[in-house]
């Protein structure tokens, strides 16, 4: 199995249907991590309890769960690693929604042999009525498959951060069973859940999924500078560095520029970042 450029570039989804309710966005926040150390903060209860239900702009990276634009792309998907996640929202999620999605594949470059390879994925996402909702953007980086003949390259410039002392910084702790939380979301690779898959793949144990750090550090710039209102965020970028895992403290360091937020996140007791070259655009 290997990549065939003209093959994977021509890869995209059929329009598909998907249905999500109150229960899969009250799930998802609390699986990255809302109301867990005060179940009375009424902030944070606005997002897990129904009446008046406000939406994490991140749940759309899981409410198309089943798309699958890379079947078939030829690639070595135990060497996958989610490398980047991009979010541009058009509007507020609803809390339920009937909605279609379309995925594809937007570049591959190869980085050479032994060197792996890097894809970009693109899905739209729209209301059932045809409102355009959002558009999620996807980097993933193939270790295992480079030196398939392709174009050289690395994908979109990674955004730079300020060259200045974090303006705010907000420190969150993540639950030892916030992994097992988050699967209900819909990934259940047991890469997060069971320690022999984890041992077996590198790991000491089970390590938190990418996607859930991303939500937790779209928490803690929600809280910081969006004062909980989920209407205020317009996109959300990340670049993953390292793993975390369930039990950790994140602590997300923060610059405002205008309406644009740049973040990083690194681990309280290790000192590792493992999310670097964020980029939050806010509204007017």
């Amino acid at each position: 199995m290997a990549i065939v450029y003209d093959h994977i570039m021509q890869l995209k989804s059929e329009p598909e249907r998907f249905s999500y309710t109150d229960r899969e966005s009250m799930l998802y926040a609390l699986g990255v991590g809302f109301c867990q150390t005060d179940a009375l903060d009424p902030q944070e209860l606005r997002y897990v309890y129904e009446n008046d239900l406000k939406t994490v702009p991140t749940m759309a990276t899981i409410i198309a769960w089943n798309l699958r634009v890379l079947n078939n792309a030829g690639i070595n998907y135990l060497m996958v690693v989610h490398g980047e996640q991009r979010l541009k929202l058009f509007r507020p999620l609803p809390s339920s929604a009937d909605i279609i999605a379309q995925g594809r594949v937007t570049g591959c470059f190869d980085k050479g042999p032994g060197k792996g390879a890097i894809v970009l994925t693109e899905t739209d996402i729209s209301l059932a009525s045809g409102e355009k909702l959002c558009t999620l953007g996807g980097t993933v980086f193939a270790r295992g498959d480079g030196g398939f003949g392709g174009p050289a390259g690395s994908g979109p410039e990674p955004h730079q951060l300020p060259d200045r002392a974090a303006d705010l910084t907000c420190e969150l702790t993540t639950r030892h069973d916030q992994a097992l939380v988050y699967r209900l979301s819909g990934d259940r690779n047991p890469l997060h859940s069971d320690p022999n898959f984890a041992k077996a793949a590198g790991f000491p144990k089970p390590i938190l999924h990418g996607l859930c750090t991303y939500g937790t550090v779209c928490r803690a710039v929600l809280k910081t500078y969006c004062d909980y209102d989920h209407t205020k965020m317009k996109s959300f970028d990340v670049r993953f560095s390292a793993p975390v895992f369930p039990g950790e403290t994140i602590i997300t360091e923060m610059w405002r520029d205008g309406n644009t937020v740049s973040f990083r996140a690194r681990l309280k007791e290790r000192d590792v970042v493992v999310v670097n070259n964020g980029r939050c655009e806010l509204a007017d």
